[in-house]
């Protein structure tokens, strides 16, 4: 259990890859906050699925891309868990559009939630890390943030903005033994990938030297490693779960 004793939040943990993390944190022994913006109810099983592991959890609702709303979930889950070991930033959304069409409100949006969520949080986490000395700040990045993708410009400057808001922050917090690392899933099966026509699925997967469709427990393993004391000497790191995409 090398998590045991831990507490960790999970943003965007009612579903999908957040969901995944929230559980294989909790199956290493951590207890875990469930981060939720819409869906209670998916929030709520997530939440039952951890505390039948034996650990305890409970569901924050917060819309990350507000501070006041990111300073109450700070707030409740130091009252209800108590103060955070780790924090996993995977709250994000997509507002898809080639870059001559896209509107100010869709870029807006996806920076609003994907960047400025994961800085408040960062701060947020950071200060009380500060005051124990310890802790574990990882970030969901993506491949789109390193290598780019047509048709997602607002999305790739959040992904490639959180690298660079890591690479920042562990300079920042490495001397009050905090590391901050993140971690670049490739093309995993969500509802967000599941949408996808099958030609691109196809023209996706074709680019993958692995040949399979990534899991989102293997983006959870990665997290799991990092937020240990195993990676207790990796910080300012993205590292990249994508089945080769990247190579």
């Amino acid at each position: 259990m090398m998590l045991e004793g831990k507490i960790a939040l999970v943003t965007g943990a009612g579903r999908g890859i957040g969901r995944a993390i929230a559980l294989t944190l909790a199956g290493y022994g951590a207890d875990v906050a469930v981060n939720y913006s819409g869906s209670r109810e998916k929030a709520e099983q997530t939440v039952q699925e951890i505390r039948a592991l034996g650990r305890r959890a409970a569901a924050v609702q917060a819309d990350v891309s507000r501070q006041e709303d990111c300073e109450r979930m700070f707030r409740e889950v130091a009252e209800q868990l108590g103060v955070i070991d780790i924090l996993v930033n995977n709250a994000g959304i997509t507002r898809d559009n080639l870059a001559v069409r896209m509107s100010e409100q869709e870029f807006e949006q996806v920076i609003d939630t994907n960047l400025k969520g994961a800085f408040f949080c960062m701060k947020l986490a950071g200060k009380q890390m500060m005051k124990k000395r310890s802790g574990r700040i990882i970030s969901i990045s993506s491949i789109s943030g390193v290598r780019g993708n047509a048709g997602q410009i607002n999305y790739c400057a959040a992904k490639a903005g959180i690298i660079g808001m890591t690479k920042c922050l562990a300079k920042e917090l490495s001397s009050r033994g905090i590391t901050v690392n993140a971690v670049a899933p490739g093309y995993i099966d969500t509802e967000m990938t599941a949408v996808l026509p099958e030609k691109v699925k196809e023209a996706v997967l074709a680019q993958v030297p692995l040949g399979r469709i990534g899991r989102p427990e293997d983006i959870a393993e990665a997290v799991a490693f990092l937020a240990s004391d195993r990676a207790a000497y990796i910080t300012g790191q993205t590292l990249q779960v994508d089945g080769g995409m990247g190579i």
